[in-house]
């Protein structure tokens, strides 16, 4: 999968349109759509596909995909007193202290994931280690497999853990990705990302 971000603006109404201000359209059945807009996961490609309100409807039952598509839910929720201590997070050996971890049904495991300046990162994942996250953290099981992710950022001290749309974390890549400089990120990456989890916890419960 690759984070997906809105390209365009507004159309100019008194002169002609050209190619870069065309409006973004639905990757399913190719009407446009607003800047801001729902994804669906395809299953088979393991991608983000941008979808219009209809497709949107339409794909609102988890059955409706017929196993090739699933849309991305809207819960955001700050996982308060959520128990994940320093020797736990160490046997995930993740490199890093930001990272996602979602169910895949395509592998049928959970998946680790971290951004990276090349972009979102998948790491070999100890699955004792989850499984001994999910029995100290039972809403970790309520995760929905593809499209839900718990989000720990753990980076200058902090301890912060969200259940979050599948699309956040790979937009959260794609900050990363796009904002780095040099070996240690540059001041505007950290910025960028104070930003992002700024938004991600307006937005949570």
């Amino acid at each position: 999968m690759s984070a997906v971000a809105s390209r365009l603006g507004r159309l100019a109404a008194a002169r002609p349109v050209e190619p870069e201000e065309r409006p973004e359209r639905c990757e399913l059945c190719g009407e446009a759509i607003a800047p801001t807009h729902r994804h669906i996961v395809d299953l088979h490609a393991r991608s983000l596909l941008c979808a219009c309100r209809a497709c949107t409807i339409l794909f609102d039952r988890p059955e409706a995909g017929g196993g090739h598509y699933r849309l991305v839910p809207e819960r955001r929720l700050r996982l308060e007193g959520f128990r994940l201590d320093d020797a736990q997070w160490a046997a995930f050996r993740i490199p890093v202290d930001l990272a996602f971890f979602f169910r895949s049904s395509a592998v049928g495991r959970v998946a680790a994931v971290y951004p990276s300046p090349a972009g979102a990162t998948e790491s070999l994942l100890e699955l004792e280690a989850w499984a001994e996250l999910e029995e100290a953290n039972p809403l970790l099981l309520e995760l929905e497999d593809d499209v839900e992710a718990l989000l720990v950022h753990r980076a200058g001290g902090r301890r912060e853990h969200l259940l979050v749309p599948i699309d956040d974390c790979y937009a959260l890549a794609g900050v990363m990705k796009t904002h780095w400089k040099g070996l240690a990120g540059g001041a505007e990456v950290w910025r960028e990302l104070d930003s992002f989890f700024d938004r991600l916890r307006g937005q949570a419960r």
